[in-house]
């Protein structure tokens, strides 16, 4: 089917950098040529020091575990098109502390990647490059009872059952918590939910993220319960990973971005990155809120809708520069530390 095709809105002339769906303040960003946008249909802790991660089981707004049968029914019960309709993205955090450059001047070891996987059963993509390891996610933030929105991956591992996102899509980070009613909706398009619900089951980010709000960790992973006996990876297919790759990088971004389509449908940005003075990358794609937690992927398959996640969506400024963290040996510890999760 034909994909819909739209231009890069226009941009603000005042440049403030501000989390995708939270708005923090950060340095101005210089304003080249647009990239090309198109839209499509209990702890545990990983080691090391700026580095280390930490999980905890997902949980409803009550403070109950999602750790059974009912309790997921009551999370899927939670979720009403109504109550996802009207999901917004969050507000207005505090600024986060200026980065150490110094710590953040390269690769902290070779390349690597894991693959992707296909679905076990064909999936049918509706839109061109719609992908169906790409969705929605929905959650409420216990600061004050809010219902909110970002953007996620399925992720290939040993487990089959993970999503990668932002980390302030599962933490609000220094003054924050830990959010809850935490489910990711695969293909999500204007309602529409082909593949389900997946609940989570236990979400892990950054420290660095938790305590202070540090950028260039913000990144999350999420593993998800089975819906009906079914792993989300085994259902969608999942992206592989990579990391320690060079910061210039021919990619392509998917996300829910609130600013195009109201956030309904997946919308998808290609170009190549480039470097920012604090170690992240940043591509011009002018994706705004709910598209947080989207996957910079690269050697995208047009064909399969799967890449190689290399990034996510984490912050935008005004004058439409995307920002996402850049993948080093602590995402690869990350993922270490929760892909065999089930």
């Amino acid at each position: 089917m034909r994909s819909l095709r739209h231009s890069i809105l226009p941009l603000a002339a005042a440049t403030v950098l501000a989390l995708i769906g939270t708005g923090t303040a950060a340095e101005a960003a210089p304003a080249p040529a647009a990239a090309k946008t198109r839209a499509t249909a209990g702890a545990l802790t990983a080691s090391g020091s700026e580095a280390e991660s930490v999980g905890r089981s997902a949980r409803l707004s009550n403070g109950a575990p999602v750790d059974s049968a009912k309790n997921i029914a009551a999370l899927e019960r939670f979720w009403t098109p109504e109550r996802m309709a009207k999901a917004v993205s969050l507000d207005k955090v505090p600024a986060a502390p200026g980065p150490d450059a110094a710590k953040s001047a390269g690769p902290t070891g070779k390349p690597g990647s894991v693959p992707s996987a296909p679905p076990r059963s064909a999936v049918k993509a509706p839109r061109i490059n719609e992908s169906a390891a790409v969705g929605k996610v929905f959650f409420t933030n216990p600061s004050n009872g809010g219902t909110y929105a970002c953007s996620a991956s399925a992720l290939n591992s040993s487990s089959k059952q993970m999503v990668i996102t932002a980390g302030h899509c599962v933490h609000g980070g220094k003054g924050g918590t830990w959010m809850t009613n935490w489910v990711y909706v695969p293909r999500y398009r204007s309602g529409a939910r082909p593949f389900g619900t997946f609940a989570a089951k236990q979400m892990r980010t950054f420290t660095a993220w938790i305590n202070d709000s540090d950028l260039r960790r913000d990144v999350a992973m999420v593993t998800t319960w089975p819906l009906n006996g079914n792993k989300i990876v085994n259902v969608t297919g999942g992206h592989g990973l990579s990391w320690n790759f060079s910061r210039q990088q021919a990619v392509t971004i998917f996300g829910y971005p609130g600013n195009l389509d109201g956030g309904e449908v997946q919308w998808v940005c290609t170009g190549t990155t480039r470097a920012v003075s604090d170690g992240r990358i940043e591509l011009q794609c002018n994706f705004g809120g709910g598209s947080s937690g989207g996957p910079w992927l690269r050697e995208f398959n047009d064909s399969n809708g799967l890449g190689s996640v290399n990034g996510v969506m984490s912050t935008v400024n005004s004058d439409g520069w995307n920002r996402s963290s850049y993948f080093d040996d602590g995402v690869k510890g990350m993922f270490d530390a929760q892909g065999g999760v089930t």
